[in-house]
């Protein structure tokens, strides 16, 4: 087979008997190219990890090292001399900016990419290439085998998305690294944080401090709600750039404003501030389009979260505005959407932007149904038509806060039951008409959490449904077959277990039996 790359490993031998490597193709998200061939590569105490001599290559082979080490009980050293084991490999070659290589053979393992990016996801691949309990946080008997063969693999769209409201229900900096790290094993490269909205402010800001020491008090059914202080934001920027995921931060405006409008009595049109609220209701609140002090407040708040977020974007919501009228909605939209352009970012907004003017090179998030209505389709087909990027969100198939099914425990159904196989039976390239395969920027699943209070409760709506996400985000669409999808899906059961996460056993899919 062709191997580049391929090194003599130290500490090698025969793969033993006992547990046998994962099929080289039975990952997720599936890869571009799978060419099985010859004996696999066995992971023993001798095996070490190369490196390329740059800090970034070095960085993925400690991460590396870290996930086996544990379950493996190898020292498994992260050097940039000697030959074999596990290398990973910058190269100059067509791999794109997230793509890879992976070379097994008898001899070794070899990713090679052109960019850390790539060797991360690389990474992803190779974990999930070697048995179930790798995961588990002490040593297991092994064997450690990694299936012979070739993987080529780069993703099909580059925006591939999880959002976490944590303004519904507040979660500390060590949650979320949690679901980063959950993220990261599907390749998703995209965290968007749903930072404000009606029950919770969560992030300081030091020009307006009430937004979050007094809207940031409470959140859905009364609780202590929470904030992050900036350092803490931008500990979770670093977290999730070492996985190579890009924070999309998410202030939520002219509606869904309530804990702003009572943190500041001069930001309402009459100047008397609401209460706080801590009830689900949507569309009753906006900020006071007439009023300059709007738009000095915004500048503020753009401004100062601009500063700590390295990312392209930031998304300034725009959704259920029903409070604002719809001339006052445009005007608002023409006046904030410059000021993210003046602090060097991209504007993010959900699709109602369509029905104002978005500026060029925005991106709007649909987050419609299957049955929204032909004139709402047509309108964001014509921004689409007209140079609009769109991230696809497509509320009753990748909501992860959707019940499965009548009896799900968490999750609302607003937008019906999103069973797994509704989730990840559809192709996002040719969803809505009219928009050019060019337009999709990509795709994101969203998780509110009026109902979502625990590490547990993510898990078990975002599991087993955010893979199928990954997928169609990542995979190419000819690679999409439910029938084949479901059988590598029920194959990350013992994974998810040894990961201890629990999620939910849709009867759709042939789990292994426990």
């Amino acid at each position: 087979m062709a191997a580049a790359g391929l090194s003599l490993a130290v500490g090698s031998a025969p793969a033993a008997t006992g547990p046998v490597a994962e099929p080289l193709g039975r990952v997720i998200p599936a890869p571009a190219s799978v060419e099985p061939a010859g004996s696999p590569y066995r992971i023993t105490r001798g095996t070490h990890i190369r490196v390329d001599d740059s800090p970034a290559a070095r960085q993925v082979g400690e991460y590396l090292a870290g996930v086996l080490r544990p379950s493996t009980g190898y020292p498994l050293p992260v050097t940039t001399h000697g030959s074999g084991g596990i290398r990973l490999r910058l190269d100059g070659g067509r791999f794109g900016d997230e793509g890879y290589r992976l070379d097994s053979g008898p001899s070794g393992v070899t990713i090679t990419a052109r960019k850390p990016a790539g060797l991360f996801h690389g990474v992803q691949t190779l974990r999930q290439l070697l048995p179930a309990s790798v995961e588990k946080k002490t040593a297991q008997p092994g064997p450690w085998t990694v299936a012979g063969g070739t993987i080529k693999d780069s993703p099909r769209y580059a925006y591939r998305g999880a959002m976490l409201d944590v303004s519904r229900h507040f979660f500390t900096v060590a949650q979320v690294k949690r679901y980063i790290d959950e993220l990261a094993l599907y390749k998703i490269n995209t965290l968007h944080l749903h930072l404000s909205d009606d029950q919770g402010w969560r992030i300081a800001v030091d020009s307006w401090p009430r937004l979050a020491t007094y809207g940031g008090s409470t959140e859905v059914g009364g609780g202590e709600g929470g904030h992050y202080a900036k350092a803490q934001y931008q500990e979770i920027v670093r977290y999730a750039a070492s996985r190579y995921l890009e924070v999309v931060p998410e202030i939520d405006m002219p509606g869904h404003t309530n804990a702003a409008l009572a943190s500041y009595p001069e930001l309402n049109c009459d100047g008397v501030a609401p209460p706080l609220y801590t009830g689900t209701d949507v569309g009753f609140s906006s900020l006071c389009v007439p009023k300059q002090v709007t738009y000095g407040f915004l500048d503020d708040v753009i401004r100062e979260l601009a500063a700590i977020t390295p990312g392209r974007y930031i998304h300034i919501g725009g959704d259920e505005a029903h409070s604002t009228s719809h001339d006052d909605y445009v005007k608002f939209m023409d006046r904030v959407q410059p000021i993210v352009a003046k602090y060097g970012k991209t504007v993010i907004a959900w699709h109602q932007i369509t029905g104002a003017h978005p500026v060029k090179g925005a991106l709007a998030q649909y987050w419609g149904l299957d049955d929204t209505s032909a004139a709402e389709k047509a309108q964001v087909a014509k921004a689409a038509q007209n140079g609009t990027g769109l991230i696809l969100s497509p509320a009753d198939r990748f909501y992860l806060d959707m019940k499965y099914t009548e009896d799900t425990p968490l999750g609302q159904d607003w937008a019906g039951l999103v069973e797994v196989q509704r989730s990840y039976d559809w192709d996002p390239g040719a969803y809505l008409p009219g928009v050019p395969a060019s337009a999709i920027a990509g795709v994101e699943a969203p998780l509110w959490t009026e109902t979502i209070v625990r590490n547990a409760d993510i898990d078990y709506m975002a599991f087993p449904r955010l893979p199928g996400v990954a997928e169609l985000g990542w995979s190419p669409a000819s690679t999409h077959d439910w029938n084949a999808y479901r059988v590598r899906l029920a194959a990350q059961g013992p994974r998810w277990e040894a990961m201890g996460i629990g999620y939910y056993r849709s009867p759709q899919v042939p789990w292994p039996t426990r």
